[in-house]
């Protein structure tokens, strides 16, 4: 039986956001141990640095909470993919939170969730279309648990995760007549640099509840490989999203308020 990393060979172009920590880390490290040998184009600020790489990275130097920079970018990605041939892959996994009630930290920290969280994946997604309509692939956006109820403490987070949630969904069957397959994935506590930019000291739960990058890069590629919709990464994770979904919302509300009320303390 051949491994879900299989996949990936079939993919002759990945572009990636945040691909310098993190789960974009994770999976271009997955890619080098691999052996891919596809083009691999990662718009951050910050380069990533990966030891030995086998595979050429271009990498765009981008903040994707602009617009302009976007569209700048995107005319010299474009021309570079058109270089290639072959299916694309697309991730759009940047992303940050937030922690506090509204607005807190600030106004501008909320305004920027929006923009990176919400309208870059729409935005890219949008500039690659024709070329993975001409050529197939696949579009990945990362979400989050965070989408499945109301999430007072973190709440411009967690609305911008349910939009790319049924965005996403939506995309899947809008493009599945085209030959693009669309995958959201829902990780929830990941071991990232996430909770030090939403405002943690440290991460605030459990490693038996939480998961390494790898891990979830590990059922995402799974997932990719079945050409599923979606995929709630780690069983804890699984069994809570399972539990809201049969609670009224004004319920999932109260509880949700509860536990995230708790979790700075």
């Amino acid at each position: 039986m051949s491994k879900a990393s299989d996949i990936l060979h079939e993919y002759r172009a990945v572009v990636i956001t945040g691909g310098s920590s993190g789960l974009g880390h994770s999976f271009l490290s997955l890619l080098n141990t691999i052996g891919y040998t596809g083009l691999i184009c990662n718009l951050s600020r910050q380069k990533p640095e990966l030891k030995n790489a086998k595979s050429a990275l271009k990498h765009f130097p981008c903040d994707l909470e602009r617009f302009e920079e976007i569209e700048e970018n995107c005319k010299s990605l474009i021309d570079l993919l058109e270089k290639s041939e072959g299916p694309i892959l697309l991730i759009n996994n940047s992303g940050f939170g937030g922690y506090g009630r509204f607005p807190a930290p600030n106004l501008e920290h909320n305004l920027s969730m929006v923009d990176l969280n919400a309208r870059a994946p729409l935005h890219l997604t949008g500039r690659l279309l024709p070329l993975l309509e001409a050529r197939g692939g696949a579009v990945v956006n990362i979400a989050s648990t965070a989408a499945f109820q109301p999430t007072p403490f973190l709440a411009t987070y967690g609305a911008t995760k349910a939009f790319l949630l049924h965005w996403s969904l939506s995309l899947y069957e809008d493009l599945k007549p085209k030959g693009v397959h669309v995958l959201s994935v829902c990780p929830g506590p990941t071991k990232t640099n996430f909770f030090k930019r939403a405002g943690f000291d440290e991460p605030t739960v459990s490693d038996v509840f939480s998961q390494s990058a790898d891990a979830v890069i590990a059922e995402m590629v799974g997932a990719l490989k079945k050409r599923r919709a979606l995929v709630v990464t780690g069983w804890f994770n699984k069994c809570l999203v399972a539990f809201s979904g049969l609670l009224p919302k004004t319920w999932a509300l109260r509880l949700s308020a509860f536990i995230l009320s708790k979790v700075r303390n």
